[in-house]
């Protein structure tokens, strides 16, 4: 979870030194999803899911579960810059207990401020033209630098 300054907490649970991470930028209308390892410390974007409804959304994440097959699971918590809990706060939680219920991985939460303002600042500097073209790969995008975010954490908690 984030600490009073918003910025991730070493996890708790003890990772293995190898194994792969999927990092989630959880939204009402699609959720972004990124790869990551733990042994080069690197994160990808991955996928957005699209689907409606929640079932769908689980039967995609479980899928991406059973092909990646990871140690742990990361999701991303947005909020105000001032620290104050954004609107989706209590929702992205909620989606962490849930992906923790049905697919029984560890689950951490990284402060997700500005990360998709800064995915789509990636994605512009990168020469991802046009709304249309970012706004499809914008939410995996966020996923990796939320992913990043713990594993840069990860890294520095555990030299």
């Amino acid at each position: 979870m984030p600490d009073a300054a918003g910025a991730a907490q070493p996890v708790t649970s003890v990772l293995p030194a190898r194994g792969t991470l999927l990092g989630f930028d959880f939204g009402l209308a699609r959720i972004g999803v990124a790869c990551g390892e733990l042994e080069t410390g690197h994160a990808s974007p991955l996928t957005t899911l699209r689907e409606e409804s929640n079932d769908a959304r689980f039967a995609a994440i479980g899928r991406l579960i059973a092909d990646w097959r990871p140690v742990a699971l990361v999701v991303g918590l947005p909020a105000h810059l001032d620290g104050r809990e954004h609107e989706l706060t209590a929702r992205c939680r909620r989606f962490a207990n849930q992906l923790h219920g049905r697919f029984a991985l560890p689950v951490h939460a990284v402060d997700e401020r500005l990360s998709s303002v800064a995915a789509e600042a990636g994605l512009v500097d990168a020469g991802v033209r046009g709304w249309r073209e970012r706004k499809a790969v914008l939410d995996a995008a966020a996923a990796c630098l939320i992913l990043q975010t713990f594993l840069d954490s990860n890294r520095h908690a555990h030299p």
